[in-house]
């Protein structure tokens, strides 16, 4: 691991976005055990030890992956880890990954955190990684999901099925997401 401290990628107006930390795994872990929010990723909750986990996220942690990469979502106003963030399936070739997000902590839901947090990764993801299209799939029930994704910049494109779940796929352009910046 680095000896310096976790870099923060980007900044919004409620959150910022910065590289994980070995600390943020025990928090991790409790949200990816929940079956609430397990369910919302369309997932099993996880039943790996606290042990197990901390080393997997020491060993991505040390040797980030090129195709993915998770962050941690911290609040502005008093630096608390909120949530995650990831992209993945990073096609450079295409110039464009699938986004992932969970707000682990309850008392942040529906307060415009989840949408802060998404449009502060895409200036990060369009910006600084110079991609071209960011996806994702949010299940078809998910309408809170669905509008802050909305707010975000995101258009439904249409509903897929995949490991027997209905999803919406939605997807964000480049130019679409820049002329809605600069119309803020």
């Amino acid at each position: 691991m680095t000896a310096t401290a976790p870099q923060v990628v980007v900044t919004g107006t409620l959150v910022r976005i910065r590289e994980k930390r070995l600390e943020d795994a025990a928090l991790d872990h409790e949200w990816r055990k929940d079956p609430e929010l397990a369910a919302y990723d369309a997932a099993q909750p996880l039943t790996m030890s606290l042990r197990a986990y901390v080393a997997t996220v020491a060993d991505e942690i040390e040797t980030p992956a090129t195709h993915r990469r998770s962050y941690s979502i911290d609040t502005l106003d008093d630096d608390r880890h909120i949530g995650n963030l990831m992209y993945y399936g990073y096609d450079p070739g295409r110039a464009e990954a699938e986004l992932g997000i969970t707000i682990g902590d309850r008392g942040y839901w529906s307060r415009g955190y989840g949408s802060d947090a998404v449009k502060a990764m895409l200036c990060f993801l369009f910006d600084e990684m110079g991609m071209r299209r960011v996806y994702l799939h949010t299940l078809t029930w998910n309408d809170r999901a669905q509008q802050a994704f909305t707010r975000a910049g995101f258009l439904r494109v249409r509903e897929v099925r995949r490991g027997g779940y209905d999803f919406v796929l939605m997807e964000v352009l480049r130019e679409q997401f820049e002329l809605e910046r600069a119309g803020d």
